[in-house]
């Protein structure tokens, strides 16, 4: 395996990435818990959030030319109103949050590190670019019973926990997309996690 190489993209400069991070994003998230049924002009659409976006960042990961890792965030406020308000809703302050949209990493690259190099370069990034002093993302609910859930599955919470998120079952948002299982879209329900980046 070769050495692993890491570049930062901010704004425009994602443009040249976004067929790649597309292909990475339907790629990973078709596995549980997301089960997306993904679809490439989708998400060239979705991607077209962060390459409009001065302050986003896409921080990736490629092995010779093959992205096998990437994690994108950008303000809260350049984010769709799916995101935006269910935290205006609880009463945050969304011109000093920064939301971390996806961290995507093909399985025979986990386990050596990188997912904690994914929020390093995030929180790094939001802690420079502007006056935010709180990090969110949100990750999909499945019942425990799901007939998708692979046996042994374990959830992120705990390394989430570690590096100093909250979960707040308070605020969710609601977002659509087809599983691979269903004939069409339908709603899925996404828990808010939320760090104060003055944390330590």
């Amino acid at each position: 395996m070769s050495e692993l190489l890491t570049t930062y993209c901010h704004g425009a400069d994602i443009v040249e990435h976004v067929d790649a991070l597309a292909a990475l994003r339907i790629r990973v998230f078709r596995d549980f818990p997301y089960l997306y049924d993904g679809d490439i002009d989708y998400e060239r659409d979705y991607l077209a959030t962060y390459t409009a976006s001065p302050r986003s960042l896409a921080f990736l990961v490629h092995d010779g030319d093959r992205l096998i890792g990437a994690t994108t965030a950008l303000p809260v406020v350049d984010e769709e109103a799916a995101f935006r308000e269910p935290l205006q809703a609880a009463g945050v302050d969304t011109a000093r949050v920064f939301y971390f949209g996806e961290s995507l990493l093909v399985p025979e690259y986990r386990g050596r590190g990188l997912g904690h190099a994914f929020f390093d370069a995030r929180e790094a990034w939001a802690r420079q670019a502007g006056d935010f002093n709180i990090a969110c993302f949100c990750a999909v609910q499945r019942p425990r019973d799901h007939p998708l859930r692979p046996h042994g599955y374990q959830p992120l919470d705990g390394f989430w926990r570690k590096r100093g998120y909250q979960r707040r079952d308070d605020i969710s948002a609601s977002y659509r997309w087809q599983d691979v299982d269903e004939p069409v879209e339908t709603d899925k329900r996404l828990v808010f996690w939320l760090r104060h980046l003055a944390d330590e």
